[in-house]
């Protein structure tokens, strides 16, 4: 089976911290409702119910956009494409869409270019159809686009929702011409509480969350929440055809507060 040739869809679903038959579900589900778009990760834990879903979903392969990430013990050149290749039986694949570096390596034990090579390799033998990168700074773009060109990174992912709207990322990525895709954009469901996005939803008949996903959808994000209700997977899919006006995107502006949710004691130092 080969990969999607076609774009990574502006919106996917997210699969972190689901488990065992709660993530079996979700994606079903999510295959179900129309979802082509599915995340996943090593560290997750579960590639293997993601891909026992997407086997029973009865989804053309060709349909599907699939992205997995390799852990940072994986990310040297003797092991990232024996870590992908686990990734790949578990996920009952022969090829991912997407292999992001799922966190820059740790104090920089493993040089950049090494992993970029690797991940490179894996390219050439048909393991993944494109690579790109996770949780990467600013000057970790940079020295990643020196090394492969911008061209070679499909996407860096990263944390991203109104209250932590990484601007700083966000605009060297536009200048270089670099996808971001925004994970925990509902900031695990904050947003829902605000009472900003509350009111901004109660103008356009929707939801705190829709808002937040059309928000980062017209800034040009690929967005992968992450639920296990289907009818909050259906209700995320409208945020396709949400359109704010000027207004609406200036005060969700003013919402930034830096607050960071993944920030793991081995993260780089953050822009």
């Amino acid at each position: 089976m080969t990969p999607s040739t076609r774009p990574m869809p502006a919106l996917g679903l997210g699969t972190f911290r689901l488990k065992e038959q709660t993530v079996i579900d979700a994606v079903r589900s999510g295959l179900s409702l129309g979802y082509r778009h599915i995340d996943t990760a090593q560290i997750y834990g579960n590639e293997a119910e993601v891909g026992q879903a997407i086997a029973e979903s009865g989804v053309p392969r060709a349909e599907l956009f699939v992205t997995t990430k390799i852990w940072t013990e994986s990310l040297s050149g003797d092991r990232l494409v024996p870590s992908l290749r686990e990734s790949l039986a578990k996920l009952r694949l022969d090829t991912v869409d997407l292999t992001l570096i799922h966190w820059p390596s740790p104090g920089g034990a493993v040089p950049l270019k090494e992993t970029l090579e690797a991940l490179l390799d894996a390219r050439r033998q048909g393991l993944t159809h494109a690579i790109g990168l996770s949780n990467f700074t600013v000057a970790q773009m940079r020295e990643a686009i020196d090394l492969v060109g911008v061209a070679a990174l499909a996407t860096n992912q990263v944390e991203c929702h109104p209250f932590l709207q990484h601007r700083a990322v966000a605009d060297f990525a536009r200048e270089q011409g670099l996808h971001l895709t925004a994970y925990m954009p509902l900031a695990y469901g904050k947003v829902m509480a605000d009472p900003v996005l509350q009111d901004i939803a109660a103008k356009h008949g929707t939801t705190p969350a829709q808002v937040s996903l059309a928000w980062l959808l017209q800034q040009g994000f690929a967005v992968i929440p992450s639920s296990t209700r289907p009818a909050n997977q259906a209700a995320n899919l409208q945020a396709l055809s949400l359109r704010l006006d000027d207004a609406d995107m200036e005060r969700i502006a003013t919402l930034d507060r830096g607050e960071r949710l993944a920030n793991p004691d081995f993260a780089p130092a953050w822009d």
